[in-house]
């Protein structure tokens, strides 16, 4: 007789989470001084990026140096709750990564039209955008540190407030860029970390997490990105310079691929969104006209290179120099403009919102926004002398 078992319907696939790979240990994987597994890791680095060999004397079992050893007592020695801290974050943002890259990726993308091809009442089945998904990643992994007092994201109206003992707060972007998800365009999660505010404990729990997560940028103590693209690189500073780890999937370590990032102090690219040219103030017109001509400071005419995702342009503006911007009142200072900033600075450059230094900005909304320029120091200065540069107007277009 026939069997009676039929499969699942094709519309109940997209509630499938495939199970991440558990990274084996490095040393299972290749012997001591195996050519093959070095040329694979140099090969997947990118511009400019080699892995960082540990001295002899370290004798580590392949000589790379992985993001906690680095921050751990062989590199820059952060304080030890910090190190569990980033442990919890770089797993939480190795599950994204095995997220974005996933088949099964673009049902987390728009619920739109889900619910009605799964027939009624069955919205509690239909998959969550990968934003929330992302978002759920991080705060589980941040609860699961013991570290974190508050965590403030970009996908929640309210902060978290997780553990009265724990020692900082993290405010996020999850999943910056995710509507490109679907055309593969690079996308990035956004992070800054704050000492907890001590003196705030005995005011009630609302109170103090909305205190604790509008600190100015200036009281930063880590900061940093990972973008999501060809490999996945966490972009981080601890106050003292800007260091690159990428991520070697055959092991699952970030690996550091550049102790010390420095943005040119002058770069020959501008990355923003030309269509709205004519929407732009008098300042920034007479600026993008300046240097495309190559009448500004610097007597080289400027190239646009624009992706539309914030992580990516400024990734490529780290290297590259130049400045990325968004000239509207679209960023979020708390989540993005502060750690970017932060970042930014640390490599040399500037983070301004066309008038001010950002990390001197002293939020007063969680998610306030502002225009963010980001970039090498000398075209910084170059953009901000044009004054008129910040977009007031936002005609034909969502906010």
């Amino acid at each position: 007789m026939q069997s009676t078992t039929t499969s699942p319907p094709f519309y109940r696939l997209p509630s499938f989470r495939p199970k991440l790979q558990n990274f084996p240990l490095k040393t299972h994987l290749f012997p001591l001084r195996i050519p093959f597994y070095r040329q694979r890791m140099s090969s997947i680095l990118g511009h400019g990026l080699r892995p960082l060999k540990a001295s002899a004397r370290d004798n580590d079992d392949d000589g790379f140096v992985t993001l906690i050893e680095y921050v751990g007592k062989r590199g820059i020695n952060v304080e030890d709750d910090l190190v569990v801290l980033l442990h919890h974050m770089q797993y939480a943002c190795k599950r994204i990564a095995a997220l974005v890259a996933s088949p099964f990726n673009t049902s987390l993308g728009k619920q739109t039209g889900l619910a009605a091809v799964a027939g009624a009442g069955s919205d509690r089945d239909a998959p969550k955008p990968l934003d929330i998904v992302s978002n759920e990643i991080i705060l589980s992994s941040l609860q699961k540190s013991g570290k974190v007092a508050v965590m403030a994201s970009e996908e929640n109206d309210a902060p978290i407030w997780i553990s009265d003992d724990g020692p900082y707060v993290v405010v996020i972007d999850p999943l910056d860029g995710s509507r490109n998800i679907d055309a593969s365009i690079p996308t990035g999660t956004i992070f800054g970390i704050y000492k907890r505010l001590e003196e705030l404990d005995d005011l009630p729990k609302e109170e103090k997490a909305m205190l604790n997560s509008l600190q100015s940028g200036s009281r930063l103590i880590a900061a940093g990105y990972v973008l999501y693209s060809s490999a996945t690189i966490l972009c981080t500073t601890f106050g003292s310079g800007t260091q690159a780890f990428t991520l070697d999937h055959s092991t699952g370590d970030f690996i550091l691929t550049n102790p010390s990032i420095k943005i040119p102090p002058r770069g020959q690219i501008y990355s923003v969104n030309d269509a709205r040219y004519f929407d732009w103030p008098e300042g920034l017109r007479r600026y993008i006209d300046t240097i495309r001509q190559g009448k500004g400071r610097y007597p080289k005419k400027y190239s646009a290179r624009y992706i539309c995702s914030l992580v990516a342009d400024l990734h490529r503006t780290l290297l590259y120099g130049g400045v990325a911007m968004n000239p509207r009142d679209h960023l979020r200072l708390v989540y993005e403009a502060n750690p970017l900033s932060f970042v930014v600075e640390q490599a040399g450059g500037r983070g301004s919102n066309g008038k001010s230094r950002i990390l001197s900005l002293q939020p007063v909304k969680l998610h306030q926004r502002l225009p963010l320029f980001l970039g090498s120091l000398e075209d910084m200065e170059e953009l901000e002398s044009y004054e008129d540069v910040q977009q007031k107007v936002n005609p034909g277009y969502e906010v």
